[in-house]
């Protein structure tokens, strides 16, 4: 028996019916009435219901999604912005679909002046250690530095949240800006200034579910010692905010880093207060029901070149990408649930099944120490680097120094006895080469979880020098436009001295995702791009969306023209590429948010447009004045988010 369905008109409050053989296009138009005429955002607040031949109503729901990619092949005007034509097919329970397009919206862009109660505040801007603006003196007028490189995004729902001004549903969506690019001299800025942190309170709309902007806060780091190169982030299960620190400045090299130097003038007002243990940690940022937030930084999860942590449904094991040259695949397991305060870190230890298509390895793990972050603290506050280890560039022709790459280069080490603390959780690269870990991987990126199937995902952004030489543990080949992994997580491990590791979430085998390895151009295609178009290029920014049974991939290429931000089904593997961020630019700020008060997002934001390099050639002079447009000279960036998505 053929059923009628209804729903109601948000505009006039009125059923509209759904005739029995109603069209396609009938069906829509009906909905797109209930809807008041708006394109929907989430359709988890519809309320559709089908009658039958009994009073018992049936709900008609989202089942599935399938994304539909757009087109590599862009106008100048489109490469200059955000920019979409994806759509995603829904399909519901009545085995009916719909076709829904998505859509980027811009929230703010960094620059922009925003409100925090009566003040004006700049968005992304940059402050010292006592909260005074940091300004930017190098052009004929003085202005404040702000960033163009947002990065790690987290949308939040607090419980009994009390901001004014908020006339829908109040969530936080935390920012971390990762740089600034250049000054308004054109001189590199990149390391010199301290990460800032913001909280923009965002209004949801209760109908569509349209955020915006209604309050921006600035989280004083003064108790974390201010945040350096804060790159990629995640959501706790406990709904805080984990940042990072990428590229720990090497403490035992220090004297000679001028930009660290410049980062300390830049932070504390000199150049020799910074502390470099005190960077290349685990920021944490607790939200409060206001709209501001508190730090806390943690000392114990490594000192590494760390793109994100991502937190195991354990809530105890920690997942973490490691970005640059001869690093490692790392495991944090905390002391007790939901608190990063205490724990053991862990290295891995490669072992080759497969040389092709970007290689695979089983896994084992080595015990490298347990602390509290506060004893780490102390021991960072007390210790220079001469007093943990000793450095020697060249052979010293001495039994005692171990021989390690550390950083693309080969160095000569030997640790003070009784050290070994520090050494663990300070010297983490070093000390973990000496220990046996296979530290050879390269541009380790974003680390995302699909818990249904018990896997993690990781981004090598470039297989290259260390993982595709012929030494060591990992010969994997060279491929520029690098891979995404899968890594199969197990329970019942021990470490390498044949202890158990206390965690059901541990990797035991990883290899690459065959569907996302990335493909090597013999010679740059008609726009420039040197990696093949159709295929994601250098992935970085990586987020898995439980509902939707997706991998959402963010590139930072320097191969495709334009970066793309891409949705990979893992069930029926087939990839989408579904925005595309200014030329020159890399994608960030990923978060999958599967559903918030009935409704679905996709945040994304972007970095650096109009960065030209060499393949920019073709595209660089039509594009080049309409980003100087959108953005402000180049100075500017979008925090924003895709909408169009069902909620399942």
């Amino acid at each position: 028996m053929k059923s009628n369905f209804s729903l109601t008109n948000t505009a006039s409050g009125k059923p509209e019916r759904i005739a029995p053989g109603s069209t396609h296009l009938q069906r829509r138009q009906v909905l797109k009435g209930a809807l008041g005429g708006v394109a929907t955002l989430g359709l988890g607040s519809l309320g559709l219901s089908a009658c039958g031949g009994s009073d018992a109503a049936t709900a008609v729901a989202p089942t599935g999604v399938e994304f539909i990619g757009m087109t590599a092949t862009m106008t100048d005007v489109q490469r200059a912005a955000t920019f979409t034509s994806a759509s995603v097919k829904i399909s519901y329970s009545d085995a009916s679909t719909k076709t829904q397009a998505l859509t980027y919206n811009t929230l703010f862009k960094t620059g922009d002046t925003l409100k925090n109660g009566s003040a004006n505040v700049i968005a992304g801007a940059y402050y010292d250690i006592n909260g005074n603006p940091i300004m930017d003196t190098s052009g004929t007028t003085s202005e404040p530095f702000y960033s163009d490189c947002p990065d790690g995004n987290s949308l939040i729902s607090l419980p009994n949240p009390a901001v004014a001004g908020v006339t829908g549903n109040t969530l936080f969506l935390v920012t971390q800006y990762e740089y600034k690019t250049l000054n308004n001299a054109g001189v590199s800025m990149y390391g010199k200034l301290p990460s800032p942190i913001s909280i923009t309170t965002l209004d949801q709309d209760k109908t569509t579910g349209a955020l915006k902007a209604v309050k921006h806060f600035n989280v004083d780091t003064k108790p974390a010692n201010g945040l350096w190169i804060t790159c990629a982030s995640s959501l706790s299960p406990w709904n805080t905010h984990l940042s990072s620190e990428e590229y720990e400045p090497d403490a035992a090299n220090i004297a000679s880093n001028t930009m660290f130097q410049e980062f300390s003038k830049n932070l504390y007002g000199s150049t020799t207060a910074a502390n470099p243990y005190h960077y290349g940690h685990v920021p944490e940022v607790t939200v409060n029901p206001d709209g501001t937030a508190s730090i806390v930084k943690h000392y114990c999860l490594g000192r590494i070149a760390r793109e994100l942590v991502e937190v195991c449904p354990d809530n105890k094991t920690v997942l973490m990408g490691d970005d640059g040259t001869n690093t490692g695949l790392f495991m944090f397991l905390a002391d007790k649930e939901k608190d990063l305060s205490a724990g053991s870190l862990y290295v891995a230890k490669w072992t080759q099944t497969s040389a092709t298509a970007g290689g695979a390895a089983t896994l084992t793990w080595i015990k490298l120490g347990s602390a509290t972050s506060a004893e780490i603290k102390t021991l960072a506050d007390t210790l220079k680097a001469s007093d943990i280890v000793t450095v020697k560039k060249t052979d010293p022709l001495d039994a005692s120094y171990t021989k390690i790459a550390f950083n693309g280069a080969t160095e000569w080490v030997k640790f003070t006895v009784g050290q070994e603390k520090a050494a663990a959780f300070l010297e983490s690269h070093r000390y973990a080469a000496v220990m046996g870990g296979s530290m050879e991987f390269t541009k380790m990126e974003g680390v995302a979880l699909n818990r249904k199937d018990k896997v993690a995902y990781i981004a090598i952004s470039y297989i290259q020098k260390s993982m595709s030489d012929t030494a060591g543990d990992i010969q994997a080949g060279a491929i520029s436009a690098g891979a995404t992994y899968e890594l199969k997580l197990s329970a019942g491990q021990k470490d390498k001295a044949g202890t158990a590791i206390g965690s059901d979430w541990v990797p035991t085998v990883m290899a690459a995702v065959l569907a996302l390895v990335g493909e090597d151009l013999v010679a740059p295609d008609a726009v420039g791009n040197t990696a093949n178009v159709d295929k994601v290029a250098n992935p970085d920014n990586l987020k898995f969306s439980e509902k939707l049974r997706t991998l959402y991939i963010g590139e930072d290429s320097g191969m495709h023209v334009n970066n793309f931000l891409w949705a990979y089904n893992v069930d029926t593997k087939k990839l989408s590429r579904i925005l595309s961020v200014p030329a020159g630019a890399e994608s960030t700020g990923l978060q999958a948010v599967d559903k918030l008060n009935g409704f679905s997002y996709i945040m994304s934001n972007f970095q650096h447009a109009g960065d030209w390099t060499a393949i920019h050639s073709v595209v660089k002079v039509g594009a080049d004045p309409l980003i100087n447009a959108n953005w402000n000279n180049k100075k500017s960036a979008a925090i924003g988010y895709l909408s169009g998505l069902p909620t399942l």
